[in-house]
């Protein structure tokens, strides 16, 4: 576990030094170099004293709730899927939820509706579970807040959800720079075969290497990106490192400091996108708009030698028409990050195609962003069960 949790008395969560990776986080309490004027102590960083930061306020209202919540004798039952397992909250985590939180399984919530029914004031939903519907949320009277991890909303009724009096939390910003880490690195593994050379590479059969056998040049190449939100931006932004033109396309244009910024060009069209990229890269959220928006009709405008990167959601792309066009020399090749369903049927084409790179949807699966999820998750359902102000609150239009 590459995190050193504080004891008692210590401030802020602090990632270990990971050989430059992760931001260092100072704890609180440390009388040098006083950089905030938080109530738990002085931060240490550069410059004059200034106000509240916004960790230290979290870690405050943690405490704060949780003192509380100590006091009236009980903690606060929390609904989760399960505590171990492929798709149980992170073993790492409990501990930490554990201090604020009475975690109640979805195994023990089916077997002991009576004893949990009016003490679950939130559901925690780790990896899209547990399944949310309108059973469930009428079973649960008490119940505030709803924490996602994750951006994506797609699996969540957000209109009956509300309607219910409850609110809704996801974790944005903790997510944003790993998907789009992701994002570049399956954009690199495509363009240079990385995948298939490995395969080469350690082939048992293998007594020479063709000096011709080639990918594609990233430095200078177009990249299209569908979606410039948080994600598709910074995509953008690393994408400068390697000079890359940028076009996107979005549902509303950014400001033009902010294109300048990133060289980017606003595409109004989809299909002007598609025609001029040598990389597409996904990065819009799935809503009844964007379900299908890369059909057959869409991959036939994209170059021959293309590569379409999906970061996003599967059911933004029609698979079948992905996989006739990459057994057919349509587009040069895909990298994908989701599919539908996950995972695909072991007998899936898109499984046995050489011009294919998958990953198992791991966007944000690193230590920190994980971590930072986790932090965001529990402020949210603190600051709804203390009546404040919910962070990353997901408001209806």
């Amino acid at each position: 576990m590459p995190f050193d949790l504080p004891g008692p008395g210590v401030g802020l969560w602090r990632p270990l030094n990971l050989g430059g990776f992760g931001r260092q986080v100072e704890p609180c309490g440390v009388a040098e170099r006083p950089r905030c004027g938080c109530a738990l102590g002085p931060c240490v960083g550069p410059g004059p004293l200034k106000e509240e930061n916004p960790e230290c306020r979290a870690l405050s209202l943690r405490k704060a709730i949780s003192t509380k919540v100590m006091e009236g004798g009980e903690l606060p039952g929390v609904l989760v899927f399960a505590l171990e397992g492929p798709h149980g909250v992170c073993e790492a985590h409990i501990a930490e939820l554990q201090k604020h939180f009475r975690l109640v399984t979805m195994t023990e919530f089916v077997e002991n509706k009576t004893q949990f029914c009016q003490k679950i004031q939130a559901i925690y939903i780790w990896g899209g579970k547990p399944a949310i519907d309108r059973d469930l949320l009428q079973s649960l009277p008490s119940l505030k807040i709803i924490a996602n991890g994750g951006v994506g909303l797609d699996h969540l009724d957000l209109p009956l959800i509300t309607s219910l009096g409850v609110a809704v939390a996801n974790t944005p910003q903790a997510v944003s720079d790993p998907t789009a880490d992701l994002g570049m690195a399956l954009l690199l593994a495509a363009a240079r075969r990385v995948l298939e050379g490995c395969r080469l590479a350690v082939a048992p059969a293998a007594e020479d290497f063709c000096v011709n056998w080639m990918g594609q040049e990233v430095t200078g190449a177009t990249l299209g990106i569908v979606g410039m939100g948080s994600i598709g931006y910074k995509i953008a932004r690393r994408a400068t490192a390697f000079e890359m033109k940028i076009l996107y396309y979005n549902r509303t244009r950014r400001k033009l400091e902010e294109e300048a910024a990133v060289g980017a060009t606003y595409c109004e069209r989809l299909d002007s996108l598609l025609r001029q990229s040598d990389f597409v890269m996904l990065a819009a959220s799935l809503t009844p708009q964007t379900r299908g928006l890369i059909g057959r009709q869409e991959l036939r405008l994209m170059k021959p030698t293309a590569v379409l990167i999906n970061i996003s959601r599967g059911l933004l792309v029609d698979q079948d028409a992905l996989v006739e066009a990459l057994q057919t020399g349509v587009i040069g090749a895909a990298a994908l990050d989701v599919t539908c369903p996950e995972p695909l049927p072991r007998d899936h084409p898109l499984l046995k195609l050489k011009n294919v790179t998958l990953t198992p949807h791991i966007g944000s699966a690193t230590h920190q962003a994980r971590w930072q999820m986790m932090r965001d998750m529990t402020d949210s359902i603190l600051a709804a069960l203390g009546g404040r102000p919910i962070p990353n609150e997901v408001l209806l239009p």
